[in-house]
Parts: C-alpha cells; sequence; structure tokens
C-alpha cells in the first residue's frame, strides 16, 4: 500500500495488516426498558425490563472496531474465572478474523459495565471491576502471548483502561519489545503519567484527558497544541493525535507539524467508544503502511460515522468507503445505507419503539405501482425500508439489457419518496440476507404472490412478525414499459 492508492486504497490494505491489540477487556452490559411511574419505597423510577444485550467494552471494543474495519486482529488481556470472563471469551472468539490469548486470573473480576437505560436515557451505570497490577505469575503469560504474536502483527494498539493489564512495567517491555521489532505503537492513554507511554509512535488523549495530564489549559487550537508538544517533550513520544468531540482532531508531531482536522460527523448522537475507533484505525492504517498523518484522517472519518449512532458502535469499512468517495448515492437525504449502517439504524428505531416494515425489488423504472406499493407499507409501519438490487443482480435475474437504470440512479429515486426511509443494495438475488439481518416486522410484497412464495416469509412469521400482501394498481409493469419504449419508432 501507498499513498498513491488512495484512501479507499487504504481501506482495502487494511485486510493485509494484522493488529496486535493489548489491554482491558470489558463486558458491556445493557439492560432496556420503559419507565412509567416512581417507585413507592424511594423517589427513584421504576425501570421495567424489556431486553438485554452484551458486547465487548475497553480494549474489547477496539478489537470489533478492527475487524469492522476488515483488518485481521490478535488480542491479549486478562478476564476473571467468573460468568462474566467466560462471556467476554465467547464474545472474543465470535470476532471474526481474531486470534486471542486470555489469561485467566482467578483472583480479579472480570470488568463488567452494566447500563440502564429507559429508551435512549441512561438512568444509571454499574460497575463490577478488579482494578490493581496483575500478579507477576499473570503478567508473565500477558508478556509471553504478546512476545509469541509480535512477529506475526503489522502494529500494536495498546488501550489502557486503568485496570492492571498494562501496569507501568509491562507498558515499557512492550513498546521496547516493538520497536525492537520494527512494529509502530499506537496508545489510548489513562491517567497522568503519559511517561510511561515513552517511546510510542502516537498516543490519542481527548481533550480533558490532555488538560489533566499537562495541568494546561486545551480550550483552543493554540492551548491543545501547546500541551501536546509538552507531552512529546517531556514524555518521550513521536506524536500526539488529541479527539476533540465535535470539534474534530488535533495532530501534533515532534517535527513540529500540527494538523488540525475538522469533525466530519453530520450529527453527533453518542461519543463513547469513539477514542477506540480512533486507535483502532490509526493502528491499522499505519499498520497497511499509511503515513500518520493519512492514518489520522482516515480515523477522523471513522469517528464521525461512530459519533452518529447511538451506544458504543463501530465503524464498518463498506461506510468509512462511502465517507470517502461521497458516492451519488449517499446524497439523497443520507437515506441510502450500507447493510451495517442499516441494522444499526433499524436498532435505533426499535430502541424508540417503532415498527419495521421491509420491501425489495428491481425498481427500474418507478411508476405508480410501485408508488401504491410503497404506500401501502408504510402504512403498515413506523419505517420502511427498501432492499434494492444491485446491478449485477438485476441483470442475472432480468437478462443482459437490465438494467435501464444503474443502482446509484435507482437508490436515489427511491431515496427520494417521503414513504421511503432508508434504502439497501443487495448484490444476492434474493434478499434473505438482508431481511435475517433487519428481522423487520412487516414483511411486504405485492398481491401477485402467495405468503409461501415470498423469500423470507416464514422467517419473519417464525419470530413473530407478518407478510402483507399489497394491493397492486392495474396497467403498471416495468417491463411493459421497456416493451413499448422499444416498439416505438426512433
Amino acid at each position: 500500500m501507498t499513498a498513491m492508492d488512495g484512501p479507499a486504497g487504504l481501506i482495502a490494505a487494511l485486510a493485509e495488516a494484522p493488529v496486535l491489540c493489548v489491554g482491558d477487556v470489558m463486558l458491556d452490559h445493557y439492560q432496556y426498558g420503559t419507565v412509567d411511574r416512581v417507585s413507592p419505597e424511594a423517589p427513584v423510577p421504576v425501570l421495567r425490563l424489556a431486553r438485554e444485550d452484551t458486547m465487548l467494552g475497553g480494549a474489547g471494543n477496539v478489537v470489533r472496531n478492527l475487524v469492522a474495519l476488515g483488518a485481521p486482529v490478535y488480542f491479549v488481556s486478562v478476564v476473571g474465572d467468573d460468568t462474566a470472563g467466560r462471556t467476554v471469551r465467547g464474545l472474543v472468539d465470535d470476532q471474526a478474523g481474531c486470534q486471542s490469548v486470555m489469561v485467566v486470573d482467578d483472583s480479579r473480576s472480570t470488568t463488567t459495565k452494566t447500563r440502564y437505560l429507559a429508551g435512549a436515557q441512561q438512568l444509571l451505570r454499574a460497575d463490577r471491576e478488579t482494578a490493581g497490577p496483575l500478579r507477576p505469575m499473570v503478567r508473565d503469560e500477558v508478556v509471553d502471548g504478546v512476545g509469541a504474536l509480535l512477529p506475526q502483527c503489522a502494529a500494536v494498539a495498546l488501550s489502557d483502561y486503568g485496570k492492571g493489564v498494562l501496569g507501568a512495567d509491562t507498558t515499557a517491555d512492550l513498546i521496547t519489545a516493538a520497536r525492537a521489532a520494527g512494529k509502530p505503537v499506537i496508545v489510548d492513554p489513562k491517567g497522568t503519567d503519559y511517561g510511561r507511554y515513552r517511546g510510542a509512535d502516537v498516543i490519542t488523549p481527548n481533550r480533558r484527558e490532555l488538560a489533566e495530564a499537562t495541568r494546561m489549559p486545551t480550550g483552543t487550537d493554540d492551548e491543545i497544541t501547546a500541551a501536546a508538544r509538552r507531552i512529546i517533550d517531556d514524555c518521550g513520544v513521536a506524536a500526539v493525535l488529541v479527539t476533540r468531540s465535535h470539534e474534530g482532531m488535533t495532530l501534533v508531531m515532534a517535527d513540529g507539524t500540527v494538523t488540525h482536522l475538522a469533525a466530519e460527523a453530520r450529527e453527533v448522537f453518542d461519543v463513547s467508544g469513539a477514542g477506540d475507533t480512533v486507535v483502532a484505525t490509526v493502528a491499522a492504517a499505519l499498520g497497511a503502511g499509511a503515513s500518520l498523518a493519512e492514518a489520522a484522517a482516515l480515523a477522523n472519518l471513522a469517528a464521525g460515522i461512530v459519533v452518529g449512532k447511538v451506544g458504543t458502535a463501530v465503524a464498518y469499512a463498506a461506510e468509512v468507503v462511502a465517507a470517502i468517495h461521497h458516492h451519488d448515492i449517499a446524497t439523497a437525504e443520507g437515506k441510502i445505507a450500507t447493510l451495517e449502517e442499516a441494522r444499526d439504524q433499524v436498532e435505533r428505531w426499535r430502541r424508540r419503539g417503532l415498527r419495521i416494515g421491509f420491501t425489495n425489488g428491481c425498481f427500474d423504472l418507478l411508476h405508480p405501482g410501485h408508488v401504491s406499493l410503497f404506500r401501502q407499507a408504510r402504512d403498515a409501519c413506523d419505517r420502511l425500508v427498501v432492499g434494492l438490487n444491485s446491478d449485477a443482480s438485476v441483470t442475472r435475474l432480468k437478462g443482459p439489457d437490465r438494467p435501464i437504470q444503474n443502482e446509484a440512479a435507482r437508490a436515489t429515486v427511491l431515496a427520494s419518496l417521503a414513504t421511503v426511509d432508508t434504502v439497501v443494495i443487495f448484490s444476492e438475488d434474493t434478499p434473505l440476507t438482508v431481511i435475517e439481518s433487519l428481522r423487520p416486522d412487516v414483511l411486504v410484497k405485492g398481491a401477485d404472490y402467495r405468503i409461501d412464495t415470498v423469500v423470507g416469509a416464514d422467517l419473519v412469521q417464525g419470530y413473530g412478525g407478518r407478510v402483507l400482501l399489497a394491493e397492486l394498481e392495474p396497467g403498471h409493469s416495468t417491463s411493459a414499459t421497456i416493451s413499448r419504449i422499444a416498439e416505438e419508432p426512433a
């Protein structure tokens, strides 16, 4: 990979750049429900629990981001000999392309953060953890695990959440080993003693962390630059990448170069986990051969995607590529999405109690019959997702002369309709993969189908959804319209 390949080429190159992530893994546990009364026992809300979710947090979220970007991952961390630890190990094993060394320490509790939410409002967070130095035997297992994996990686990401995996001595040993092996080291720091990260290629504090570590103001561009230079001079790191929430990022390098990157997010919903996205993206990009400036720019794009989502989210490679290219299909009010984006959007809608509808087709030439279908579908749900066959898929289904309009044009027209909330282009011949991923509450097709012939009907009905056969507008057919056009004299 060279800079000549551009950002899109860099994304593709991440698949050949394994990253070794070392740090404090956590279990993020979410309890969702509704509040409709106050407890008679104390002035606190009563949360009626409806569902729960668990995912990797801390350094585990760095791993999730690396996997989402398509980078192979090696992961070294420590868990307790407890239920949460076993859950963490299972979630790590589920990460595609991730190989791990999970050291089990029966003297520690696996760090668990349980969040209780009513809608999008967090009511309470309860933490269970052991924060302290690792026992010598456990520390040795961590260092040995890193030593075994280091030759196989292209970059090292240290995700320090202050729980003990990255103690001062361990961190120093890991950075020394990585430098000796010629691997760039990226650190997401914790605490105020950044001297423990001496020798790192880049550290990624946020504005508040930088202020606490330097005891300097960080309110303006110049103040942030001065504080970052203090870290470079005093702590012996090569560069500081400061994340600034809605104001973007600032990259300060030891050679005096300063780059301010404007925020890429169109709207900020939740900044939690954005730092994990930054360290993951920078590590993967440096491992793929990018310059630090290129890696920071890519991380800024990825972070802009993540803060536009709710909860501890990740940026998928397809989302980053779409952000880089500013595809024509991304201009239709942001309605056109990758499958990963659509899944995240559907989850946000569900958290608000909205019903999700889904229909699909080629929609080569939009006609009143299609408009009627979308209107009936939208009447049956709160948000409608339309699956659109890709150009290659349409050609396989309809023949070499189709489609008449390319997928970008077809998606843009669909996204302009008020009844359509999201458009997802799929390359398979059927939308089954999309339906399995989005799990719509209502599946809609035209009345020229029978329910037993609708793709995904059995799946949707199996989990309690319903299938709607919409009435057809007579006299409208894309194929017939194309035939009439072909028959007319030139």
